[in-house]
């Protein structure tokens, strides 16, 4: 049986009292990362957004790309994962961005694809486009940047002794695009990485955003809750992939996981009820912002929303898939307020386990074997000393029941997570059968 995955996302939701006084020092980054490489954790991510809540400001967080360049020079093994938004960086730069952070940690970046429902007033005065219009703009932007990373072969590199490398002119390709959205003349002017192209994850679960995956993403960020309904999603992506002619191996489903870590149930839950009492009013705007922006402030805590103020899922111009999650809880399984409040709070719409670490491996173990994941991106609910706790208290558990790697056998993030190799698509035929 093939281990599970495990990653960790950098500014997860939670209450962590210990939590930096500066959070875009590079220090804090810099000691966790290195503590869960020891663990052997597949990768690091970071999420990201282009704007800045007027009412309720968030703390300030550093630019991925900046970040995980830092973060190469101080790790060897684990991979990098940057979340840029294809709606305001153009492809021939963000090309260049990712496949440079990719050469110099020797293969490990990856690009966490996401499209904006906010932020364009801050690039100009031209609205965001419809939610499936975004899609369709994304998909490109994703094609337009795998070409560039393609526009150099494996070999373009030539390196005589005593003499200063150059490139071989037949071996550097235009791309000459011309597309719907976008014109890109190529070649990039980086090359290819020793994992050939950065890994392509892909974040969202709407309709919309799994027809989107199916077409390139190499591992999903998601928000399952039951195993039932994972599968199912599982299973929809692979189908997907599948009529593209993608081999559904190749995509590595990884739920979001928000953990609470104590030495005894009874003591992770008397922590996690302390974690959910802490939140203030950004807890407020925040749940108000994933349910469509609808008004919360005269309702009663402990009661259902009234279902007229919950519009259709397809109507949402915003985050259409965890905007579903809350509706279905807030629909179907009628969640007072309260309840949809701490799922905010603790998890932003994630799974959520609290327990000692026996039950959280418990937890890992019966999603993984069930075929519900591939494994999880763990976001820690107690913050650093969270992600302490699973890499000192989990991690030796599941190695222990053969889940997970005692040691790195690879290099590259793709090599960690079981993945192919691209070969450039302007190589000769021959020279791609040859390899």
């Amino acid at each position: 049986m093939s281990h599970l995955h495990l990653g960790l996302l950098f500014n997860s939701p939670g209450n962590d009292p210990a939590a930096p006084q500066r959070p875009s020092d590079l220090g804090y980054y810099a000691e966790t990362t290195r503590l869960l490489e020891r663990a052997r954790f597949d990768f690091v991510m970071v999420a990201d957004v282009a704007f800045q809540d007027r009412v309720h400001p968030q703390p300030p967080r550093p630019e991925p790309i900046t970040l995980f360049s830092a973060l190469a020079a101080l790790t060897s093994h684990i991979g990098l994962v940057p979340t840029l938004s294809t709606s305001f960086t153009a492809p021939f730069n963000l090309a260049r961005q990712v496949l440079s952070l990719d050469n110099l940690s020797a293969g490990r970046a990856a690009w966490n694809v996401v499209t904006s429902s906010a932020g364009a007033d801050n690039f100009g005065d031209t609205p965001l486009p419809p939610h499936s219009e975004r899609y369709r703009r994304a998909l490109e932007h994703v094609e337009v940047v795998r070409k560039l990373w393609d526009s150099w072969e494996d070999d373009a590199i030539i390196q005589q002794p005593g003499q200063r490398p150059c490139a071989d002119p037949a071996r550097v390709h235009p791309i000459d695009h011309r597309g719907e959205f976008y014109q890109v003349a190529g070649p990039l002017n980086a090359a290819r990485s020793p994992q050939g192209h950065p890994v392509l994850f892909q974040a969202g679960s709407s309709e919309d955003g799994k027809a989107f995956a199916a077409h390139f993403a190499e591992a999903i960020y998601t928000a399952q809750h039951h195993i039932p309904e994972a599968r199912r999603f599982r299973d929809d992506v692979h189908a997907q992939a599948r009529r593209l002619g993608r081999n559904p191996a190749h995509i590595k489903i990884l739920p979001g996981l928000s953990t609470v870590i104590g030495e005894s149930d009874a003591a992770a839950r008397q922590l996690n009820e302390r974690i959910l009492e802490g939140f203030g009013s950004d807890i407020w705007a925040a749940l108000k912002a994933q349910l469509g922006g609808i008004e919360l402030g005269d309702l009663d805590l402990d009661r259902p929303l009234p279902l007229e103020r919950l519009p259709e899922v397809l109507s949402i111009e915003g985050r259409q898939s965890r905007y579903a999650l809350f509706r279905q809880f807030a629909v179907q399984q009628r969640w007072p307020l309260r309840q949809l409040l701490e799922l905010q709070g603790g998890s932003a719409g994630h799974g959520r386990v609290v327990g000692s670490p026996e039950q959280v491996a418990g937890h890992i173990e019966q999603w993984f074997r069930q075929g519900a994941s591939d494994g999880f991106i763990v976001m820690p609910g107690q913050g650093a000393d969270g992600a302490r706790l699973f890499a000192e208290q989990v991690v030796p558990i599941l190695q222990k029941r053969g889940l997970f790697r005692r040691d790195y056998a690879s290099d590259t993030l793709r090599g960690h997570l079981g993945l192919p190799i691209p070969h450039s698509r302007y190589a000769a035929p021959l020279e791609r059968a040859i390899r």
